[in-house]
Order: structure tokens, then sequence, then C-alpha cells
């Protein structure tokens, strides 16, 4: 047996040593291996109590805790049991560490039973964490089967921190794939996260074991980060609201992880959850507690919750709709999600233009150069005795300049070019005020989060719909718009040449329109992206509450007609 797989079979006993430890929060039922939608299973035990706790916001968990009604222990009782199925079920959960959860909701109750007050905002909502992200006292393997055992941390993340000092309860630890540049989730450590709405499609990644867990309600609210869509592409293959701000609006501080110290393209932090209000929850108690005073890089910009209600917002919205990026149309379910978007915002009363693609490819063979500034050689190094995953391998197969480090010369060159490619795209940007009715600036694009639903495993071929605006450093908020339905499924009418219906573009495109099945993606959930202008991140979900607004409205008009 090879020395990773030693590892491996240690850290996943450890794993089943800490589950088994409460048998009783067990599935109790056989699950067929063959069986893959197994969403309803998590919460299938739970009581009728306990079922109208885990499907409640972390907003109205923290007001319910603060009111007495439930407590700290119930809530992460409850919470615990749906997670330890999830596990089993799913392959989610890296470490987990219930004792540790259980006492702090017991110190808060007695806080909150002796004083009458919370200790923060966020007093006894469970929250779940990444596996790469510091918690001290456990182990942060950040899935290189290298570095199990020996990455237990000394201290906290800052956001860990912050998240303790607000009243929160960690309980688990979720799974990353191997090198976190991974848009699936898979490592030598624990394998492959799988899909609870199917099996035998990915969860996403790097964060898919926090999509995969909140999805079957296993936490109301999580933790990821994003380099290349880490955080939008789990929230929307899973049907959950997820956000990535620009570099330096949260904290990142207390990240493990290849390329420390490379800040020619920098990853963001942020939450997945199951509502838009949370994603301000988790904004707004990040920066109350004012983190620039522990992490010099961030900028000290207070949060603005009226904006994000939708303050300062003109009634009138205009919103650009990337339909097709020029590299890889998207799929039938997502034209029809956007279609029906901007359907809804035309009857409220919108602006809606086409945003015109700019240099989605050359956006993506830039962004590469700057993942693998040293040629890969670190990741090499990491991945001497633990052999690449297939997603690793595609990455890793993409390393450009031969593999050899850029020299100091063609670094500097490399962010000269990003900064012109960011120059771009802001003018392009600005230019599109000529082509709106109003004459007013575009106030979000919206777009594809990716070109296909959740895929099979080892399938992901494109990242440009995500990747593109890491490039940029612009805010991007995900949001579901239901499930497809394949049954009676047809490609929905679109405007005249919003996409391409020619011979593939490219090799990604390809396997794309051949991956194409409805039968496949039966009630998996749709999701689209609101990109928004950089440090605009209220802004953005204020766009966002317009943009549901009209959703919602559209569709019960839509209902009342049939």
């Amino acid at each position: 047996m090879a020395l990773w797989q030693e590892i491996s079979s240690a850290k996943k006993a450890e794993r089943e040593q800490r589950l088994s430890a409460r048998q009783e929060w067990r599935l109790r039922a056989h699950v067929p291996p063959e069986l893959t939608d197994v969403s309803l299973l998590p919460t299938s035990q739970l009581s009728p109590r306990e079922h109208t706790i885990v499907h409640l916001d972390a907003t109205a968990l923290a007001d319910a805790i603060r009111r007495g009604l439930y407590t700290a222990v119930e809530v992460l009782t409850a919470f615990a049991q749906v997670a330890t199925i999830a596990q089993d079920l799913t392959n989610c959960l890296t470490e987990v560490f219930f004792d540790e959860g259980l006492a702090r909701a017991r110190e808060l109750d007695r806080y909150l039973a002796e004083t009458g007050n919370v200790v923060g905002p966020l007093h006894g909502v469970p929250v779940s964490i990444k596996d790469h992200i510091l918690v001290k006292g456990h182990d942060t393997a950040t899935g290189y089967a290298a570095w199990a055992f020996k990455t237990v941390a000394k201290k906290d993340a800052v956001v860990v921190d912050v998240l303790r000092k607000a009243g929160a309860v960690i309980y688990v630890k979720t799974a990353n794939p191997q090198t976190l540049l991974s848009l699936e989730t898979e490592n030598n450590i624990y394998g492959k996260t799988l899909n609870p709405h199917n099996r035998s499609l990915t969860p996403g990644g790097s964060s898919g074991g926090e999509s995969a867990l909140i999805a079957v309600h296993g936490s109301p609210l999580g933790i990821g980060t994003d380099i290349g869509g880490s955080i939008r592409i789990p929230a929307a293959y899973m049907g959950l609201y997820g956000l990535k701000g620009s570099v330096g609006r949260m904290p990142h501080a207390g990240l493990l992880g290849s390329h420390d110290g490379m800040d020619a393209i920098v990853g963001a932090l942020g939450p997945l959850a199951t509502s838009a209000r949370d994603l301000a929850l988790f904004c707004r108690v990040m920066l109350q507690y004012e983190p620039w005073l522990q992490e010099p890089p961030l900028f000290e910009i207070p949060w603005k919750q009226d904006v994000a209600e939708g303050a300062g917002l003109p009634e009138k919205l205009t919103i650009a709709v990337l339909w097709d990026d020029g590299v890889a149309a998207p799929h039938p379910p997502i034209l029809d999600a956007l279609k029906r978007t901007r359907d809804a915002l035309l009857a409220a009363g919108h602006d809606v233009i086409t945003w015109e693609p700019v240099d989605h490819q050359a956006a993506w063979d830039l962004i590469l150069k700057l993942y693998f500034l040293d040629g890969g050689e670190e990741y090499r190094q990491v991945l001497a005795d633990d052999p690449p995953v297939p997603m690793s391998e595609w990455i890793l197969n993409q390393v450009p300049n031969g593999g050899r480090p850029y020299t100091v010369a063609e670094v500097f060159k490399l962010n000269l070019e990003r900064e012109a490619f960011r120059a771009k795209v802001l003018a392009h940007w600005n230019a599109h005020q000529a082509h709106t009715p109003s004459g007013r600036h575009v106030d979000a694009v919206l777009s594809p989060v990716a070109p296909t639903l959740a895929p099979r495993h080892d399938m992901t071929r494109w990242w440009g719909y995500t990747s593109y605006w890491n490039l940029m450093d612009y805010p991007g908020v995900v949001f579901p718009t239901g499930r497809f339905r394949a049954e009676g499924c047809e490609d929905p009418p679109l405007p005249d040449g919003a996409v391409y219906v020619g011979d593939p573009r490219s090799e990604a495109e390809r396997v794309i329109r051949e991956e194409w099945d409805p039968a496949r993606y039966d009630n998996i959930p749709v999701s689209l992206q609101l990109v928004g202008r950089r440090l605009n991140e209220e802004r953005l979900l204020g766009v966002l509450g317009k943009v549901e607004e009209a959703l919602a409205r559209f569709q019960g008009q839509v209902n009342t007609s049939d």
C-alpha cells in the first residue's frame, strides 16, 4: 500500500470514529448504491420540530435563538444529525467535531439564560467551514495527502475568529479538491464528493463539500473561497446562493493552499447560503468586527446594509445579458433561465440589453498563466507521492510556458497584460451606456454560471463564465431560478444571433455539446449569476433583490394566466 493510501485510510478511520460516536444519528434505512437522488434522506429521521429548524435560513435561526424559540444546543443537534447522514451519502465532510460544537452551544445557552443577551449577531447559528480554512485545533489537509496530520491549525483564520466573536458555532469542516484548482471536489484522502440530487453528478468545486452539505440542510451557512468560480459553481450546481466579492472586502488571512504569497491573481472568501439575505448577513457580520485591524490588505469599507436592501438604486434598472461567451454556448435550461429572467425584467419595466462578449478565450489563456507563474512546480512537488486525480490532471495538462517558471521580467509583462485587459473590459462596460434606452450605465451583467448544469464527474471543461470575473476582480452573486424538468423540454426562443449554433468553436464546446442529455439533468437546479462593478458588493445584492422581485411577480402572472 502506497503512503498516500495509508494516510487516506487513517483520515477516513478518524472521521468514522467521530461519526460513529453517535450511531443513533446514522441513517437506519438501507440505501442501494444505484440510488442517485438521496437529497431527502438526510432530513428523513428528524422530528417535526427539528425539520422546521434545519429549513430555516441563518437570519431566521439567529432571530429564533435570540427570542428563545430554540436553544443553540437543539439547533446544532438537528444540523449535526443531518450532516452525519449527508456525509454517509455524499462524502462531504473532512473534520468532524460535534462535541466541541455542542460544548460551545451549551455555553451560549447559559449566557443567554443568565444575561438575557446574545453574544453577537450569529449567536448559536451553526456554520460549516471549507477544509483549507484554519480552525484552531483541527487538521487543514487541504485535499493533499502530504499535508494530512501535519497541518493542525494553531490559530483560527480571521473569518473563523470573527464568526466565533459573533456567536457562531463551528462544528465541521468540508471537502475541497486536491490542488483547490478545480471546479469539482475529489482528492486522494477522502475520494469524490457527490451531488445529493444525482450522485452520478458533481456538486461542483472547489467548495463542493459546502454545497452538498448545505443543499440537504446539514448547515445553514458555509464559508467557501473562489479564485476561478469555486463559490459560484458549487452554489449554482446545488441551487444555493453564493457571493464572491472583490478582493479586499472580506477576510482572507488564515487559509492554506498552494501558491501562498502569489498575488498576480488572488482568491476571495465568501458565503454559500440558502437565501440572499444570508449573504448580506455574513458580509455585515464580517465587517462589523473591523477585520482590517487584523488583516492589513483589507479595505476599510464598512458594510452598507441599506444599499444591499436597494437604497439608491433607480426604479428602472439596466441589465446586460451575456447569452454566450464566444467559447462555449450554454445548455438549453440555462438559456431558458436567461430568457425567463430577461422577460421578467422587461415586464417589470427594467431596461435589458445584450452584453457583447469580449475576449473570453484570451482571458482564460491569461488567467492560466497567472495561476501557474511557477510553471506548476509547487503542485508537482506536493503531488510527488499523491497521484493527480482526473480534474487535477486536466488543469495541470494546461500549464503554459512549457511547464517552465516565468522570469521576473515576464511576470511584470503579465501583470501589464492583466491591467490592460481590465481597462479594456471596463471601457466596454461603460460603452454600453450608449445602447441603453434610458442612457444610463449598466447596473449588472446577467450571465450563466457555467455552460452546463451540474455535470458528470470529471467532465468539467470550461471555467470561463466565472474565471473571467476573477480576472476582472468584479463581484459575482449566484442565485437559483428553479429546477430543470426533462419531460417536454424544448429549446427556448432566443433573440436572433444571441447564441452560436455552428460547428464547435473549441474542444470545450464540443465536449459540452456531447454532454447534453435532458434525462441526465432532470430535477437538477438551474442558477444564474449577476456581476457588478468592483467593490460594489452591496449594490450587487440590491440589484439581486430587484431581479428576484421581478421574477416572483412574473411567475405569479404566468401562473395566473395558466
